[in-house]
């Protein structure tokens, strides 16, 4: 049996910026203070491992067999970046967690941002004891997206592109960047927002809904707006978020053959036909 893992590393990696600290699983503190570096310009995968590796190397000492977590702006299929946003192109199709492990001399899992920030709210923070379906979306850049079933997630979801009336997708007319180029107001950013949330609402009938991102700290002026039969609430983790649930996911990955008690964490669909 394995013993589980009470501690591990979360590292966040984004567009601009890469995060990372130390993180008990169990509550979701961080017991480091958050480190935070610039991400390399053109974002290309060997700069930013570098770079990572550097972060850790600050984070002081890491005791041996400390699980490692890496959340990433992208879909991952068995550790295997199949998009990217706001990074090189060269992430695409990518063995990311390969190069990492080949890099960092160490195991490393590796999953989606948004999906890593729904598992820490699930565990951590706004949905925390929430049974059934509870559906995070960031609203940033673009619309990320994350499912999670009795705080088991479901991986890659990308519910921010489905498509409008065929022509377009959601985060290109419902996304913060969507607000911001538009220049819309709040109330009628909030009639594209009820649009997409509707249409979450039609197709999956969740018991809640979790806004993040960074507008999601100014949810009075958009969310009192919006009229569904979900519960909506704001995101409690804010820039923690990936950090926490990329470090629970870690933990959890290197105690599957063993009882933990990080709980089951992540969907099995890989022993599915």
């Amino acid at each position: 049996m394995t013993e589980p893992a009470t501690t591990a590393i979360g590292i966040d990696i984004g567009g601009t910026g890469i995060k990372g600290a130390i993180v008990d699983v169990l509550t979701g503190e961080l017991l480091t203070e958050r480190i935070k570096k610039a991400t390399p310009e053109g974002g290309e995968p060997e700069d930013i491992v570098a770079t990572v590796k550097e972060l850790i190397a600050e984070l002081g000492d890491v005791p041996d067999g400390t699980p490692v977590g890496v959340c990433f702006p992208a879909v991952v299929e068995h550790g295997k970046t199949m998009s990217a946003a706001n990074v090189s192109k060269n992430w695409i199709g990518l063995e990311a967690e390969k190069l990492f492990e080949q890099h960092l001399g160490v195991d490393i899992t590796f999953v989606n941002d948004a999906d890593a920030a729904g598992v820490a709210e699930a565990h951590f923070g706004a949905a925390k004891d929430v049974q059934g379906l509870v559906i995070m979306t960031t609203l940033g850049t673009g619309i990320g997206s994350a499912l999670i079933y009795d705080g088991v997630l479901v991986p890659n979801s990308e519910l921010g592109h489905m498509d409008i009336g065929g022509r377009r997708d959601f985060e290109k007319r419902a996304s913060y960047a969507a607000k911001e180029r538009g220049r819309l107001s709040w109330t009628r950013w909030s009639v594209r927002l009820q649009a997409f949330y509707s249409q979450l609402e039609k197709l999956l009938w969740p018991d809640l809904f979790i806004v993040g991102g960074g507008v999601s700290k100014h949810h009075k002026h958009f969310l009192p707006l919006l009229k569904l039969r979900t519960p909506i609430v704001p995101a409690a983790l804010r820039n923690n978020a990936g950090i926490m649930g990329a470090a629970a996911l870690a933990a959890h990955a290197a105690a599957r053959t063993g009882d933990s008690t990080t709980g089951d964490l992540l969907a099995k669909t890989e022993d599915k036909d």
